[in-house]
C-alpha cells in the first residue's frame, strides 16, 4: 500500500530548480559581460614590413621637388631666308660647331638670276646718276657764268658812272648823261641781284635731283645686297659656338623661307625646367635656392622663372645653374630638382606620411610600450615639405609613430609588432 508523498519535500527540489536556474543566469550574464568586456586582439604586422619616423622638435626646412630636364640658355633655331631645295648636309647632330660652320647647302637658281638682274639694275642707276650730275654741274657752272657777267657789266658800268660824276661836276657833260649812266648801274644791280638768286635757286634744285637719284642708286644697291645676303645664304652657317642638336630637314628636300632648317645650342650655359605640382608651386618664389641632381652629381641653383600657366597639374618653373656643371651634364638630360622654401624654427615635425595634405588630420599608429605594439591616433598636420612634415596636434616629442599607408589595417585599432 503507498504512502502519500510529503508536500514539502516537492516544494524544497522546485525551489532548489529555480535556484539553481537563476545561478545559471547570473553565472551565463557575468561570462557574457566578461567576454565584451575584453579588448580585441592587436592585429599581427611584421615590424620589418612598416616604416615608423621619431617625432622631433627643432628646425625644419620645407622643400618641394619636382622632374625636369636641362635646356640651353642660349638657342638658335636657323630658319632659311629664302626658298630653296637641300643640296647638302655637311655637319651632322651632335657636332661642335663654330658661328662660321656651314651646317648645309641650298640651290636657288632664280635667286641667281636675281642676283644679276640686280647687279646690272645697280650698274644703270649709278651711270643714271653720274649723267644727271655731270648735266646738272654744266647747267650750274653756265649759270654761274652768268652771274659773274652781269657783275663784270656792273662794275663797269659803276666806273662809267664815277667818272660822269666828275665830268658833270666840272660841266663838261650834260646832267642826263650822268643820270643815264646811274640808270644803268641800277639796272645792273638788279640783274646781278636777280641772276645770284636764280644761281641759289638752281643749286637747290641740282641738289634735290641728285638727291632723288642717289635714292634710287641706294635702293638698287639695297635690292643687290639684299639678293646677294640671300644668296650667302644659301650656305647655311651656325651663327654662334656650341653644338649642333638638331637638322630636320633632308637632302633633296624643298623649304620655303622661314622653315626651320637647324638648332644650335650652347652646352656650357644650361639651366633646369622643372615640373612641380601645382598645389607645391604656390609657395615657390623668384630667386630661392635650389640643388639639381643629375645623378652624376649635385648642382645648386636658384629661381629665376615661374610660368603662370598650369599645364596638366604641373607648374614648369625655370632654375639658373651656379658653379661648374657635373660631368655628363647636357641639353634634354632628365633631373631632379628640389627648391628650398622656407625655414621653420622650433617646430615638432617628423617624416612625411604616405598619404595626408598640409592642414589635414590623419590617422597614424603610435609605437607604445616596449615597442611591439602600436594604437591607432588622430594626428594634425601642418606645413609639410619633401620628407618632412609639422605635426600640429596629437603627438608628442620623441613619440614614434608608423608612417606606412594603414589602409591595409582598416578595422584595427592596435597593431602587435612580432
Amino acid at each position: 500500500m503507498d504512502r502519500a508523498r510529503d508536500p514539502s519535500i516537492k516544494r524544497k527540489k522546485q525551489i532548489r530548480r529555480i535556484a539553481l536556474g537563476a545561478v545559471g543566469v547570473v553565472v551565463l550574464m557575468a561570462v557574457t559581460f566578461a567576454i565584451y568586456s575584453l579588448e580585441p586582439a592587436a592585429y599581427p604586422v611584421e615590424r620589418e614590413s612598416v616604416w615608423d619616423d621619431t617625432v622631433k622638435r627643432g628646425e625644419m626646412v620645407r622643400q618641394v621637388r619636382g622632374p625636369g630636364t636641362l635646356v640651353p640658355e642660349e638657342v638658335r633655331w636657323i630658319p632659311a631666308r629664302t626658298e630653296g631645295r637641300v643640296e647638302a648636309i655637311l655637319t651632322q647632330p651632335g657636332t661642335v660647331v663654330t658661328a662660321d660652320t656651314i651646317i648645309l647647302e641650298l640651290v636657288n637658281p632664280e635667286l641667281t638670276q636675281e642676283v644679276q638682274d640686280a647687279d646690272l639694275s645697280l650698274t644703270s642707276a649709278q651711270a643714271d646718276y653720274e649723267n644727271l650730275r655731270a648735266q646738272l654741274e654744266s647747267s650750274l657752272l653756265e649759270r654761274e657764268a652768268a652771274v659773274s657777267a652781269v657783275a663784270s657789266q656792273l662794275e663797269a658800268a659803276r666806273l662809267e658812272a664815277d667818272a660822269n660824276q666828275e665830268l658833270s661836276d666840272a660841266g663838261l657833260i650834260p646832267e642826263i648823261t650822268l643820270k643815264r649812266s646811274r640808270l644803268t648801274v641800277e639796272q645792273l644791280e638788279k640783274s646781278l641781284g636777280i641772276e645770284r638768286q636764280r644761281m641759289v635757286q638752281e643749286r637747290a634744285a641740282v641738289q634735290a635731283q641728285l638727291a632723288a637719284r642717289r635714292a634710287q642708286v641706294e635702293q638698287s644697291r639695297a635690292l643687290s645686297g639684299l639678293r646677294r645676303g640671300q644668296v650667302g645664304s644659301l650656305a647655311v652657317r651656325a651663327g654662334i659656338d656650341g653644338v649642333l642638336q638638331e637638322v630636320p630637314v633632308e637632302v633633296g628636300q624643298q623649304v620655303t623661307a622661314g622653315t626651320i632648317l637647324a638648332r644650335v645650342a650652347r652646352p656650357d650655359t644650361l639651366k633646369a625646367e622643372l615640373q612641380i605640382p601645382e598645389t607645391q608651386a604656390k609657395d615657390v618664389t623668384i630667386g630661392q635656392p635650389a640643388r639639381i641632381d643629375t645623378r652624376n652629381g649635385v648642382v645648386d641653383g636658384r629661381v629665376v622663372r615661374i610660368d603662370p600657366a598650369v599645364q596638366n597639374g604641373y607648374v614648369q618653373v625655370d632654375v639658373d645653374l651656379i658653379g661648374e656643371l657635373p660631368k655628363g651634364a647636357r641639353p634634354d638630360l632628365s633631373v631632379d630638382g628640389t627648391i628650398q622654401i622656407e625655414r621653420l624654427e622650433d617646430v615638432l615635425y617628423m617624416g612625411r606620411p604616405s598619404y595626408g595634405e598640409s592642414g589635414s588630420t590623419i590617422q597614424l599608429f603610435k609605437i607604445v610600450g616596449a615597442g611591439d605594439e602600436a594604437v591607432r591616433v588622430d594626428v594634425q598636420l601642418g606645413r609639410t615639405s619633401v620628407n618632412t612634415v609639422e605635426v600640429v596636434g596629437g603627438l608628442d616629442e620623441g613619440d614614434r609613430v608608423i608612417l606606412s599607408d594603414p589602409s591595409a589595417w582598416d578595422g584595427h585599432d592596435r597593431l602587435k609588432l612580432k
